[in-house]
């Protein structure tokens, strides 16, 4: 077995790999393997559909099941267009801030998740530990389910309690917003714009379903909130439109535009009702369309779908996370993570992680020295309670 490296080292090692989630991850998953066998971990990677990136699982300790899972995820979000004073791929340490792409979002967690799992192998614990490292959480955590999957229909002993290590500022967050995202294909037909009402612009169509999203956030914000979502800042399932492309000219009426539509919804709100709500208006709007021309369309595929984290009575992650921390608040948050996804496969699970989520995705991405450290007193606590 070798020496584990420290939470830092490991730190820059994970960082220095650029896995922006277009890319690959796989230079990244082979190093964390190779370090994992080496400190006597029994290992399982989950390659991707596609073969291009890889999820990874671990266990240490002895092969019974009641593991405590440290989750976390291995892609970042792209640095293009953000103006970095520092190599956004190098940990550069300065006024108590550790800079670099991930070192808030997630890496910091995953490194000292990977000293917490060489500390467990060198120490000897009763309770087995366990780890678990997804690829494409920043495109709608799309890559971890096939590895929960994975890890439940095989013969590794089950976990089942997990600690998902998004930044919290090791507060304990035990609910969620979960999440649909809906790619939009709106398909006009072209005619010169002084003859507009010949044509179907699909810019113009799409700005309707992008004003009815304006509208029923606008009666989200009117309503008096449910109970559990008086709980989360905003108190109301939130619909989002981030990304726009179409037309060609500004004398033609477009014959395609694209957007994305995101719904955040409130944890115990049905999914499926949202989307149904959006594709009667879709439905709406495309006879209209195709009563001027017959070839024009709505085409809409959903990209992701997130399951909210829902506060659990008696969790064994809860329950654990505040005896480690000390922390007894009550914490929501309206951004998702996998940690649904586990809960929705029978895990315990709830959000406990160094760094704040505010400093996610910025140019000169942080988390302070201090941050970094209470997670590793955190991780040294974890596993002094699995002796």
């Amino acid at each position: 077995m070798t020496a584990t490296p420290s939470p830092r080292a490991l730190l820059d090692k994970l960082v220095s790999f650029p896995t922006v989630s277009r890319d690959s991850n796989l230079d990244l998953i082979d190093w964390v393997e190779t370090y994992l066998q080496g400190i006597g971990a029994s290992v399982v990677r989950v390659p991707s559909p596609c073969g291009n990136k890889a999820a990874l699982y671990a266990h240490v300790g002895p092969m019974v099941p009641g593991a405590v899972v440290l989750s976390g995820h291995t892609d970042v979000v792209p640095v293009d267009g953000q103006d970095w004073t520092t190599d956004p791929f190098t940990v550069v340490e300065k006024d108590g801030k550790l800079f670099g792409r991930g070192c808030c979002d997630m890496k910091g967690f995953d490194a000292l998740a990977l000293w917490a799992m060489g500390l467990a192998a060198s120490q000897g614990v009763s309770r087995p530990l366990q780890i678990a490292l997804s690829y494409d959480e920043e495109i709608g955590c799309t890559g971890a389910p096939v590895m929960i999957d994975h890890m439940v229909a095989h013969n590794m002993p089950r976990g089942d309690t997990v600690l998902v290590g998004e930044p919290s500022m090791m507060q304990v967050v035990t609910g969620h917003k979960g999440g649909i995202g809906l790619s939009v294909h709106v398909r006009g037909f072209e005619v010169h714009s002084s003859k507009i009402t010949e044509g179907v612009s699909a810019v113009m169509q799409a700005a309707r379903l992008i004003d009815w999203a304006n509208q029923i956030n606008a009666q989200q914000v009117a309503k008096t909130p449910a109970p559990m979502a008086a709980a989360f800042d905003p108190p109301f399932t939130s619909l989002h439109v981030g990304t726009i492309q179409g037309g060609t000219a500004h004398n033609i009426t477009a014959k395609d535009c694209h957007f994305d539509l995101s719904f955040r919804t409130v944890p115990g709100e049905d999914v499926a009702t949202w989307r149904d709500l959006f594709m009667a208006k879709v439905a709406e709007i495309q006879a209209e369309m195709q009563a001027i021309h017959p070839e024009t369309g709505i085409d809409v595929v959903q990209s992701f779908g997130l399951p909210g984290l829902a506060p659990e009575e008696q969790g064994k992650a809860e329950e654990l996370a505040r005896r480690l921390t000390g922390d007894n608040g009550t914490h929501v948050v309206s951004y998702g993570t996998e940690a649904g996804q586990f809960q929705e496969r029978g895990f315990s699970a709830c959000v406990v992680g160094p760094g704040d989520i505010a400093q996610a995705h910025q140019p000169d991405e942080f988390i302070t020295v201090d941050q970094f450290a209470a997670g590793q007193d955190f991780m040294r606590a974890l596993v002094a309670h699995l002796k």
